[in-house]
Protein backbone atom coordinates (compact mmCIF):
# COMPACT_ATOMS: atom_id res chain seq x y z
CA UNK A 1 0.00 0.00 0.00
CA UNK A 2 2.69 2.81 0.90
CA UNK A 3 4.35 1.66 -2.25
CA UNK A 4 1.35 2.47 -4.42
CA UNK A 5 0.79 5.94 -2.43
CA UNK A 6 4.56 6.67 -3.65
CA UNK A 7 4.10 6.11 -7.05
CA UNK A 8 1.09 7.96 -7.38
CA UNK A 9 3.13 11.04 -5.82
CA UNK A 10 5.91 10.56 -8.39
CA UNK A 11 3.51 10.53 -11.33
CA UNK A 12 2.22 13.83 -9.98
CA UNK A 13 5.48 15.04 -9.62
CA UNK A 14 6.58 14.12 -13.42
CA UNK A 15 3.60 15.40 -14.58
CA UNK A 16 3.99 18.75 -12.52
CA UNK A 17 7.35 19.16 -14.28
CA UNK A 18 6.52 18.07 -17.54
CA UNK A 19 3.58 20.81 -17.51
CA UNK A 20 6.16 23.63 -16.60
CA UNK A 21 8.13 22.64 -19.73
CA UNK A 22 6.15 22.80 -22.05
CA UNK A 23 6.19 25.95 -24.86
CA UNK A 24 7.37 29.28 -24.22
CA UNK A 25 7.54 32.60 -26.46
CA UNK A 26 10.73 34.23 -26.44
CA UNK A 27 9.57 37.99 -26.98
CA UNK A 28 12.31 40.25 -29.15
CA UNK A 29 12.41 43.59 -29.80
CA UNK A 30 13.30 44.57 -33.29
CA UNK A 31 16.39 46.65 -33.47
CA UNK A 32 15.73 50.04 -35.23
CA UNK A 33 17.78 49.92 -38.51
CA UNK A 34 21.37 51.29 -38.62
CA UNK A 35 22.11 54.91 -40.11
CA UNK A 36 24.84 54.81 -42.95
CA UNK A 37 26.61 57.17 -45.13
CA UNK A 38 28.18 55.81 -48.07
CA UNK A 39 30.94 57.92 -49.83
CA UNK A 40 33.44 57.30 -53.14
CA UNK A 41 36.81 58.37 -52.87
CA UNK A 42 39.19 58.32 -55.99
CA UNK A 43 42.95 58.43 -56.48
CA UNK A 44 45.15 58.94 -59.85
CA UNK A 45 48.66 58.65 -60.07
CA UNK A 46 50.61 59.75 -63.10
CA UNK A 47 53.05 57.54 -64.46
CA UNK A 48 55.71 57.36 -67.04
CA UNK A 49 55.87 54.37 -69.21
CA UNK A 50 59.15 52.49 -69.31
CA UNK A 51 57.95 49.27 -71.34
CA UNK A 52 56.51 48.90 -75.13
CA UNK A 53 54.70 45.90 -77.13
CA UNK A 54 54.45 46.72 -80.64
CA UNK A 55 53.16 44.21 -83.96
CA UNK A 56 55.98 44.29 -87.03
CA UNK A 57 55.07 42.17 -89.83
CA UNK A 58 56.08 41.63 -93.15
CA UNK A 59 53.55 41.43 -96.36
CA UNK A 60 54.53 39.72 -99.82
CA UNK A 61 52.73 39.16 -102.71
CA UNK A 62 53.18 37.44 -105.94
CA UNK A 63 51.81 35.65 -108.86
CA UNK A 64 53.41 32.43 -107.61
CA UNK A 65 52.93 31.73 -103.84
CA UNK A 66 56.43 30.42 -103.52
CA UNK A 67 58.25 33.61 -104.76
CA UNK A 68 55.75 35.50 -102.15
CA UNK A 69 56.20 32.98 -99.48
CA UNK A 70 60.35 32.53 -100.20
CA UNK A 71 60.04 36.86 -100.43
CA UNK A 72 58.54 36.77 -97.19
CA UNK A 73 60.52 34.05 -95.03
CA UNK A 74 63.75 36.12 -96.09
CA UNK A 75 62.46 39.65 -94.83
CA UNK A 76 60.46 38.26 -91.99
CA UNK A 77 63.54 36.66 -90.54
CA UNK A 78 65.54 39.96 -91.47
CA UNK A 79 63.87 41.81 -89.77
CA UNK A 80 63.86 39.55 -86.37
CA UNK A 81 67.32 39.48 -86.50
CA UNK A 82 68.08 43.71 -86.68
CA UNK A 83 65.51 43.73 -83.34
CA UNK A 84 67.36 40.88 -81.77
CA UNK A 85 70.55 43.12 -82.33
CA UNK A 86 68.76 45.59 -81.21
CA UNK A 87 69.16 43.67 -77.45
CA UNK A 88 65.24 42.29 -77.65
CA UNK A 89 65.23 38.81 -76.24
CA UNK A 90 64.37 35.79 -77.69
CA UNK A 91 61.11 35.58 -75.29
CA UNK A 92 60.12 38.96 -76.11
CA UNK A 93 59.69 38.21 -79.77
CA UNK A 94 56.13 36.00 -80.26
CA UNK A 95 54.96 35.10 -83.55
CA UNK A 96 51.13 36.18 -84.24
CA UNK A 97 50.40 35.26 -87.25
CA UNK A 98 51.35 33.72 -90.22
CA UNK A 99 49.49 33.38 -93.27
CA UNK A 100 49.06 32.50 -96.84
CA UNK A 101 46.11 33.38 -99.09
CA UNK A 102 44.90 33.99 -102.53
CA UNK A 103 43.75 37.17 -103.62
CA UNK A 104 41.55 37.97 -107.06
CA UNK A 105 42.53 41.47 -108.73
CA UNK A 106 39.95 43.55 -110.84
CA UNK A 107 40.38 46.15 -113.50
CA UNK A 108 38.70 49.34 -113.78
CA UNK A 109 35.84 47.81 -115.41
CA UNK A 110 35.62 45.09 -112.76
CA UNK A 111 36.71 42.18 -114.84
CA UNK A 112 38.80 39.65 -113.01
CA UNK A 113 42.94 39.96 -114.03
CA UNK A 114 44.07 37.37 -112.66
CA UNK A 115 44.98 36.15 -108.30
CA UNK A 116 48.07 36.63 -106.39
CA UNK A 117 49.00 35.38 -103.26
CA UNK A 118 49.42 37.39 -99.71
CA UNK A 119 52.15 35.79 -97.67
CA UNK A 120 51.89 37.80 -94.35
CA UNK A 121 54.34 36.93 -90.55
CA UNK A 122 53.91 39.10 -87.57
CA UNK A 123 55.46 39.22 -84.51
CA UNK A 124 54.38 40.51 -81.17
CA UNK A 125 57.73 42.69 -79.81
CA UNK A 126 58.36 43.52 -76.29
CA UNK A 127 60.51 46.15 -76.13
CA UNK A 128 62.12 47.06 -72.50
CA UNK A 129 64.57 49.47 -73.35
CA UNK A 130 62.26 52.92 -74.75
CA UNK A 131 65.92 54.45 -75.54
CA UNK A 132 66.31 52.51 -78.20
CA UNK A 133 62.65 51.88 -79.71
CA UNK A 134 63.01 53.98 -82.85
CA UNK A 135 66.37 52.91 -84.26
CA UNK A 136 64.56 49.23 -83.39
CA UNK A 137 61.49 50.51 -85.77
CA UNK A 138 63.94 52.38 -88.51
CA UNK A 139 65.82 49.01 -88.59
CA UNK A 140 62.90 46.69 -89.13
CA UNK A 141 61.50 48.84 -91.84
CA UNK A 142 64.97 48.65 -93.68
CA UNK A 143 64.90 45.21 -93.04
CA UNK A 144 61.86 44.85 -94.87
CA UNK A 145 59.00 44.88 -92.05
CA UNK A 146 56.16 46.88 -94.18
CA UNK A 147 52.94 46.65 -91.34
CA UNK A 148 53.77 48.07 -88.25
CA UNK A 149 50.29 48.36 -85.67
CA UNK A 150 49.42 49.07 -82.46
CA UNK A 151 52.59 50.53 -80.22
CA UNK A 152 51.71 50.48 -76.42
CA UNK A 153 53.22 51.79 -73.89
CA UNK A 154 52.98 50.91 -70.36
CA UNK A 155 54.38 50.15 -67.02
CA UNK A 156 55.84 46.62 -66.23
CA UNK A 157 55.99 47.12 -62.82
CA UNK A 158 52.27 48.93 -61.38
CA UNK A 159 52.70 47.72 -57.37
CA UNK A 160 54.13 50.95 -55.73
CA UNK A 161 51.36 53.29 -57.94
CA UNK A 162 48.47 50.95 -57.05
CA UNK A 163 49.16 51.31 -53.34
CA UNK A 164 49.51 54.76 -53.95
CA UNK A 165 46.60 55.46 -56.15
CA UNK A 166 44.34 53.27 -52.95
CA UNK A 167 45.63 55.54 -50.28
CA UNK A 168 44.84 58.38 -52.18
CA UNK A 169 41.32 56.92 -52.87
CA UNK A 170 40.63 55.93 -49.16
CA UNK A 171 42.07 59.13 -47.96
CA UNK A 172 39.58 61.43 -50.06
CA UNK A 173 36.49 58.85 -49.22
CA UNK A 174 37.07 59.48 -45.50
CA UNK A 175 37.56 63.26 -46.14
CA UNK A 176 34.36 63.35 -47.83
CA UNK A 177 32.46 61.71 -44.72
CA UNK A 178 33.86 63.63 -42.57
CA UNK A 179 32.46 66.89 -44.30
CA UNK A 180 28.94 65.14 -44.78
CA UNK A 181 28.68 63.97 -41.17
CA UNK A 182 30.55 67.68 -39.91
CA UNK A 183 27.71 69.27 -41.96
CA UNK A 184 24.77 67.45 -40.85
CA UNK A 185 25.55 66.84 -37.35
CA UNK A 186 26.21 63.48 -37.01
CA UNK A 187 29.50 61.77 -35.65
CA UNK A 188 30.75 59.30 -38.18
CA UNK A 189 31.03 55.69 -37.01
CA UNK A 190 33.25 52.37 -37.84
CA UNK A 191 33.61 51.42 -41.20
CA UNK A 192 31.27 48.73 -42.53
CA UNK A 193 32.07 47.60 -45.95
CA UNK A 194 34.79 48.75 -48.49
CA UNK A 195 34.87 47.86 -52.26
CA UNK A 196 37.39 49.21 -54.95
CA UNK A 197 38.30 49.53 -58.17
CA UNK A 198 41.87 49.75 -60.12
CA UNK A 199 41.88 50.94 -63.70
CA UNK A 200 44.94 51.43 -65.70
CA UNK A 201 45.20 51.89 -69.79
CA UNK A 202 47.91 51.60 -71.70
CA UNK A 203 49.22 54.52 -73.69
CA UNK A 204 48.41 53.03 -77.64
CA UNK A 205 49.02 54.49 -80.85
CA UNK A 206 47.52 53.13 -83.83
CA UNK A 207 50.76 52.61 -85.95
CA UNK A 208 50.01 52.60 -90.28
CA UNK A 209 50.79 49.70 -93.05
CA UNK A 210 53.62 50.27 -95.53
CA UNK A 211 55.91 52.28 -93.69
CA UNK A 212 58.88 53.38 -95.14
CA UNK A 213 62.56 54.01 -93.85
CA UNK A 214 63.93 56.99 -93.80
CA UNK A 215 67.54 58.38 -92.96
CA UNK A 216 66.53 59.20 -89.00
CA UNK A 217 65.64 57.13 -86.17
CA UNK A 218 61.37 57.24 -86.07
CA UNK A 219 60.88 59.81 -83.30
CA UNK A 220 58.75 58.06 -80.80
CA UNK A 221 56.87 59.73 -77.57
CA UNK A 222 56.04 57.50 -74.89
CA UNK A 223 53.73 60.26 -72.97
CA UNK A 224 52.39 59.21 -69.95
CA UNK A 225 49.37 57.02 -68.29
CA UNK A 226 47.18 56.86 -65.41
CA UNK A 227 46.20 54.25 -62.90
CA UNK A 228 43.12 55.78 -61.24
CA UNK A 229 41.54 53.51 -57.76
CA UNK A 230 38.00 54.55 -57.11
CA UNK A 231 37.18 52.92 -53.19
CA UNK A 232 33.27 52.91 -51.73
CA UNK A 233 33.32 53.09 -48.39
CA UNK A 234 30.40 52.65 -46.16
CA UNK A 235 30.70 53.91 -42.52
CA UNK A 236 28.09 54.00 -39.71
CA UNK A 237 27.01 57.17 -38.09
CA UNK A 238 25.48 58.03 -34.93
Amino acid sequence: MKTKFFFLIAVLVLGIALTACGPSTITVQPQPPQRTITVTGAGLVTLTPDIAYIYIGVRSQDASASVATTDNNTKAQAAIDVIKAAGVADKDIQTTNFSIYPQQEYDNNGNMTGIIYVVENTVYVTVRDLTKLGDLLDASVRAGANSINSISFDVADKTAALSQARQAAVEDARKQADELTGATGVTIGDVLTISYYDSSAPVTIQGSRALMGGGDSVPVQAGSMQITTTVTIVYGIK
